[in-house]
């Protein structure tokens, strides 16, 4: 039993080495709670910058302190929150003035299937190189990147 255990300690050192020594890559997230503050630092301490108050808000986190993530919203904002009120679930904001077209695939003659208006979240499904496909209340389709902030320019994927 016991080398049993100190062969299970020994093969799991390699891999939580391999995970600290990771570089932290900058990534989008969403807001898991209703409300959440987003502080000047990494601490409760710190001052409140602004409350947000919609589940599933998309956030850029670009730095980690402890239980502490430095994230960037859409408008260019900067401030540190809680990492228990975030989740990796992928999100995006529609962005610009007036409304958005969603279509029903993956170009820009296809039939539109709904309108989102400018502010917003729409739950992340996949990315082509021009469309991503959302989803919101009873909408599933395919929305212009241009008209969205939560993914990279040049980010695809499946």
């Amino acid at each position: 039993m016991r080398s049993v255990l100190l062969f299970l300690m020994a093969a799991l050192v390699p891999v939580a080495a391999f995970a600290a020594d990771a570089p932290f890559q900058p990534h989008y997230v969403s807001q898991r709670v209703s409300q959440a503050s987003l502080r000047e630092g990494p601490g409760y301490a710190y001052r409140i910058l602004w409350v947000y108050k919609h589940k599933g808000y998309p956030f850029r986190e670009t730095a980690r302190f402890d239980i502490w993530r430095r994230v960037t919203t859409a408008d260019g904002t900067v401030g540190w929150l809680n990492g228990q009120l975030l989740s990796d679930a992928r999100t995006v904001l529609v962005t610009g003035k007036g409304r958005v077209e969603i279509r029903k695939n993956e170009d820009s003659s296809s039939q539109v299937v709904g309108l989102a208006d400018p502010d917003a979240v729409l739950s992340l499904k996949s990315c082509g190189p021009e469309f991503c496909r959302v989803r919101a209340a009873r909408v599933d389709g395919w929305i212009s990147k241009t008209r969205i902030w939560g993914v990279d320019p040049g980010e695809t994927f499946k």
